[in-house]
């Protein structure tokens, strides 16, 4: 089955998601309205390294109000951490990805409902060497002729993806298999056909940069926030979708001229999990401080009306996913036939 992914930028999408597509299960649970003094417990958050820091900048914020709960955030990836979401081994799963049909299976076999819930915005950078003075923008045809399995062994040189480039020797990096980003590369500039193996892969954006920085033919990719952190020794390529090159910001990412690599970061909440008061009260204070918690760390926070209407989504306890089915680009028009 074809998965696909939400388009960014468009302020109504995620809003009117989250109103014109219930999920399977609902229940009429009221939030939780605990104060701080009566809480205490665990919640464990495991999954997509690129929504950690908002996760992480929640859960600080949350103990230090409620100094007797204590969130653990770990980083195995988006797929990493759906393996432990859906079989019962965490509370919470960032993901910088809509969950594949597939975990869905597996969470469904296990008894794990889940909760969607997205909380905010960011791009995928596409970075090379500060040194790098050739290549300033880049079109998604380039990036799929040079990531694609049939690259392999084949363009190993800046000149192969276009003639005017030099002749330098290139080095590819990459997040691993299980990071949401590299699912969401394949898929908006890949279709998910095959991508090549010879790169260096990491679940560690920090590995990238040093890899990219210390290579003058060096090439990457990752979220746009850990490019922002790094500006001073790698840079961003501009991306050409068909309307022209863009380079990735808040605001082209916010407006949606910035495509396909541009997405919704989500995290994803256990049913069960959400019976227990210290997960209700984080989970309503993550959804509350969320546009604000993005922009602290230099995500991209939805529109008010979206966070409304999530509220609403997670209050009902609405299980299941509203983001599979959703082409890249996909305009507002065609998704709700206005």
């Amino acid at each position: 089955m074809k998965r696909t992914l939400l388009p960014v930028g468009l302020a109504a999408t995620v809003a009117a998601l989250m109103t014109a597509c219930g999920g399977t299960n609902q229940s009429s649970q009221p939030s939780s309205t605990l104060t701080s003094d009566r809480l205490s417990g665990t919640v464990i958050v495991d999954g997509s390294s690129t929504v950690a820091p908002i996760s992480i900048a929640a859960s600080e914020t949350f103990s230090a109000e409620n100094p007797s709960v204590s969130v653990a955030v770990g980083t195995s990836g988006s797929g990493g951490g759906f393996k432990k979401f859906c079989v019962g081994e965490t509370d919470i799963s960032n993901a910088s990805r809509p969950i594949k049909q597939s975990e869905i299976e597996t969470c469904a076999a296990s008894g794990v409902e889940f909760i969607e819930i997205p909380v905010a915005f960011d791009g995928l950078a596409v970075v090379v060497n500060k040194e790098n003075d050739w290549a300033q923008c880049v079109t998604v045809e380039e990036l799929n002729t040079l990531w694609n399995a049939d690259a392999e062994g084949e363009i190993t040189r800046w000149s192969q993806i276009r003639p005017a480039f030099p002749n330098e020797e290139l080095a590819l990096f990459a997040p691993g298999v299980d990071s949401g980003t590299f699912d969401y590369f394949n898929e908006a500039i890949l279709d998910e056909d095959d991508i090549r193996a010879d790169f260096t892969p990491s679940e560690d954006d920090n590995v990238i940069v040093t890899g990219v920085a210390g290579s003058p033919g060096g090439l990457g990719f990752f979220g746009l926030a850990f490019f922002e952190e790094n500006e001073d020794i790698l840079n961003v390529l501009a991306v050409d979708g068909g309307d022209g090159c863009v380079t990735p910001s808040t605001t082209t990412v916010e407006n949606g001229i910035y495509k396909p690599l541009a997405r919704p970061l989500f995290i994803y909440v256990s049913k069960d999990s959400a019976d227990r008061q210290e997960v209700r009260a984080f989970i309503d204070f993550y959804i509350e401080n969320a546009a604000d918690l993005s922009s602290s760390v230099g995500y991209i926070g939805l529109p008010n009306s979206a966070y409304t209407r999530i509220a609403a989504v997670w209050e009902a306890r609405e299980t299941g996913s509203r983001f599979q089915d959703v082409e890249p680009g996909t305009p507002i028009d065609d998704l709700f036939g206005n």
